[in-house]
């Protein structure tokens, strides 16, 4: 732990063990990635995947963060899923049940020898199954897509569960409704390209989505 990973508000949530975090990173799809550039901070949303104790962002060799990460940059990641809005029977003690992770360290690429590696890690972890449904990159496109990758060695865990904390005077009044709305992303009915020919089937990658 670090002072920009010790928790200063209701330290009881968070967690130290690998275990949440990995658990937390791998149901993750979609990362915030906080860094300066010019002088300003910027945070851009990115796809990810966990490649054991690293984590790996996938981008263009032409995007501004991957241009200033070719030397590596400094990186704040925010990874959080909204389980639940809680309801509580005052307006002040309504929360959210959560899982979130911040990481801390420098982005590097990962090396020209470890991409197509890190390429399908990020596949497999977006969509299971999906990187022996398709072709592989050819050179051109792996020499157009960079992935960074951030060391999981600084970072802090938080989690919320349960229902409202109501004070005593709120809990009295049994007429206002007060619980959990639990929250999941599902996925819809698929929509195949317009080159998609109508004979050809849902591949069990996307079946196993729906």
């Amino acid at each position: 732990m670090s002072d920009r990973t010790r928790l200063t508000r209701e330290p009881e949530r968070g967690s130290d063990d690998p275990a949440v975090l990995h658990r937390l990173l791998d149901e993750a799809r979609i990362a915030h990635v906080g860094f300066v550039r010019d002088g300003s901070p910027v945070v851009l949303p990115m796809a990810m995947g966990r490649d054991g104790d690293r984590l790996l962002l996938h981008g263009s060799t032409g995007a501004g963060m991957f241009l200033a990460g070719r030397t590596g940059i400094e990186v704040s990641v925010a990874v959080t899923h909204l389980d639940g809005l809680v309801l509580a029977r005052s307006a002040f003690d309504h929360s959210m049940n959560y899982r979130s992770a911040v990481l801390f360290g420098v982005a590097t690429p990962v090396p020209p020898g470890e991409k197509e590696h890190a390429l399908r890690v990020l596949t497999e972890h977006l969509v299971p199954g999906r990187w022996d449904e398709v072709r592989s990159p050819t050179p051109k496109e792996l020499a157009a897509t960079m992935v960074l990758e951030v060391p999981l060695t600084e970072m802090s865990v938080k989690i919320r569960v349960g229902g409202p904390g109501d004070d005593p005077y709120d809990g009295e009044d049994h007429s206002v409704w007060a619980g959990v709305v639990p929250l999941h992303t599902v996925a819809d009915d698929p929509i195949p390209s317009p080159t998609t020919r109508s004979s050809t089937p849902l591949p069990r990658s996307v079946r196993a989505l729906l």
